[in-house]
């Protein structure tokens, strides 16, 4: 399966300016890993608006 060059810097973008990890490290982890960190910050920003 391959991936769109857009939706990787999307993942890229999401997990960088949660985490402030570098580009490097995003990219080098495999695409199952990156999108499972994209789910669980998605499950935080989603329970810390329900709490306002």
């Amino acid at each position: 399966m391959t991936y769109s060059a857009d939706r990787i810097h999307e993942e890229v973008a999401y997990v960088a300016y949660h985490f402030h990890w570098s580009l490097d490290d995003i990219l080098d982890m495999e695409h199952a890993v990156r999108l499972r960190y994209v789910r669980e910050i998605a499950a935080i920003n989603t329970r810390l608006t329900e709490e306002r």
